[in-house]
């Protein structure tokens, strides 16, 4: 790519990532679309709303050597990821992936190694580190001291549509590998500890998903430092929608947590929007007065404008250009990615052998 060229992008999978991907590349400076590519009809129904303009295909392999693009969006489901991306590579193109990265550690650490040899970007959508509200939660979880207990989940409530993606997710993953690889991130992230044990227990609440799965799941992490955290990821009509929402971490210093008044309301766990809002930060300081009373009162971070997922969607995909454009080194975010796909996968190791995982 050179020059004012634009960066033509081939778009594979037009679910509900892949859409808010090609609408990124559709309404931003310096990408040009080059083709949609869906097994069902989601290419279609994007295609219409992108204005119909766009070359559409049933075939990843087909599109790929018809179009030649310069980069590939890859939001298929996860049993697809290892081998569309690594042909991708060897066909030259930059790749934007959804994580998980690949639906194994082993094809995981092949796609990096696939992106190393051709010397292209690879870059994982990890959603939550374009996010300032999140990055702030981090920033502040950091100043807590240590050791830090990191506590958070996301239940969705799903049905209708939702429950349909749910259940074609199910036939490779469980929900703690393909949800919590983003919260094992953060918690990573404020630790910058390594992890040293993982352990999960799950249950399988329906007979519509495979009999080796479960759609529920709760993972706890210990690190090196002291610091622990759980994870909890439930989906499906039967689960519960109270206290789905949390995301709180607290040390010796105080606590941090993050208080989505709106979006955790009862109704909205499956409501994508929800899941990357925070609305405000609530600060709380340890500090004690001679009589053993709090010494400071509690802090509040509003966070009312902050991006939707849309926009979030433009940063990381406006980071992905820029990344191609300037040579920036992506090596330790890869490194990140394959890192919390292990540790997840090990919690799935964990519900299904009933053991203790050490890392």
């Amino acid at each position: 790519m050179t020059g004012n060229k634009n960066l033509k992008v081939l778009v594979v999978g037009c679910g509900n990532m892949g859409a808010s991907h090609a609408t990124a590349y559709h309404t931003l400076a310096g990408f040009e679309i080059c083709g949609l590519v869906s097994t069902g009809k989601s290419k279609e129904i994007l295609n219409q709303k992108l204005g119909g303009r766009y070359d559409v295909y049933t075939d990843f392999y087909e599109a790929l050597e018809i179009t030649k693009p310069d980069a590939v969006c890859i939001s298929t489901y996860p049993d697809t990821h290892e081998a569309y991306a690594i042909k991708s590579f060897e066909s030259g193109c930059h790749v934007f992936i959804e994580k998980p990265l690949a639906d194994s550690v082993a094809g995981a650490i092949k796609v990096a190694e696939a992106a190393k040899k051709a010397n292209k970007k690879l870059l994982v959508g990890y959603i939550l580190r374009y996010h300032p509200s999140w990055e702030k939660f981090t920033e502040l979880a950091q100043e807590m001291g240590k050791p830090l207990v990191m506590r958070m989940n996301l239940n969705q409530q799903s049905h209708g549509p939702k429950w349909t993606v749910h259940r074609n997710l199910m036939k490779s993953l469980s929900p703690i590998v393909d949800c919590a690889v983003h919260y094992i991130d953060i918690m990573c992230q404020m630790t910058r500890s390594k992890p040293v044990q993982v352990s999960a227990i799950g249950a399988r609440l329906t007979d519509e998903i495979p009999e080796w799965n479960y759609n529920y799941g709760q993972l706890q992490i210990r690190f090196e430092d002291g610091s622990v955290g759980w994870y909890e990821a439930g989906w499906g009509p039967m689960v519960s929608d109270n206290a789905f929402f949390i995301k709180d971490v607290f040390g010796p210093k105080g606590s941090v947590s993050i208080m989505a008044k709106k979006a955790g309301a009862a109704g909205n766990s499956d409501h994508i929007d929800s899941h990357t809002k925070t609305e405000s930060i609530k600060i709380h300081h340890a500090d004690l007065d001679a009589h053993d009373e709090f010494s400071k009162a509690d802090e509040w971070i509003d966070l009312t404008d902050e991006p939707d997922h849309q926009e979030l969607c433009n940063r990381e995909q406006r980071y992905f250009l820029k990344a191609i454009t300037e040579d920036i080194d992506l090596t330790d975010a890869t490194e990140d990615a394959v890192n919390s796909l292990r540790i997840a996968f090990a919690c799935d190791e964990s519900v299904k052998t009933g053991e203790i995982i050490r890392l």
